[in-house]
């Protein structure tokens, strides 16, 4: 269900319909409730499903999208802690062209560690740091807070891995945009 917005309602006429509710409540209790439930709505709606999220695109070499065929990419990153995550197992198939992985908030620097299997047999790992600036998001005191994040850099190591393209350097709740482009070299 969505969330009632209450909009341009004159206030006097909201306590004289809500008073008959709250007959048995002293006067003044009657006249400022409804004030108080008035005044104390909002009318921003926080972003409840919004994530920040990168957007990784694997592209050839000439441009187009590529894909990971019947080769497969796990992809994973270190943590603070010193244990790893596992972001993405088995990227693989004929419509495996784009990622969303999570990025962030606190670290300057995220590291993802990038694994490619052929058919055959052949393994390649190579790593990727992202440089990013992190910048707190507010939109409301009833919001959760949120950080926005602009990469401002980022180097590879080259087993599988072409190279690596900034495309939008802008990371914010829009899942629709590709952030960076993976160019990977041509396998078996």
């Amino acid at each position: 269900m969505g969330r009632i917005k209450i909009h341009n309602i004159n206030k006097r006429r909201l306590a004289a319909i809500l008073s008959p509710l709250f007959s048995h409540l002293s006067p003044l209790t009657t006249y400022l409730l409804p004030l108080i439930i008035v005044t104390g709505c909002t009318q921003i709606d926080c972003p409840v499903q919004n994530t920040v999220s990168t957007v990784y695109e694997l592209r050839k070499g000439d441009g187009t999208v590529d894909t990971m065929g019947v080769d497969t990419m796990w992809i994973w990153t270190p943590r603070a802690d010193g244990s790893d995550t596992l972001l993405i197992n088995r990227f693989c198939g004929a419509k495996a062209t784009k990622m969303t992985l999570p990025i962030s908030s606190s670290q300057p620097e995220d590291a993802l560690c990038v694994v490619v299997a052929d058919t055959l047999g052949n393994f390649w790992l190579d790593s990727i740091f992202i440089k990013k600036e992190n910048t707190p998001h507010f939109e409301s005191v009833d919001c959760q807070a949120a950080f926005f994040h602009t990469i401002t850099g980022v180097r590879w190591t080259d087993n599988i891995i072409d190279s690596v393209v900034i495309h939008n350097s802008s990371v914010t709740y829009d899942a629709s945009a590709t952030h960076i482009y993976l160019y990977l070299k041509p396998r078996s």
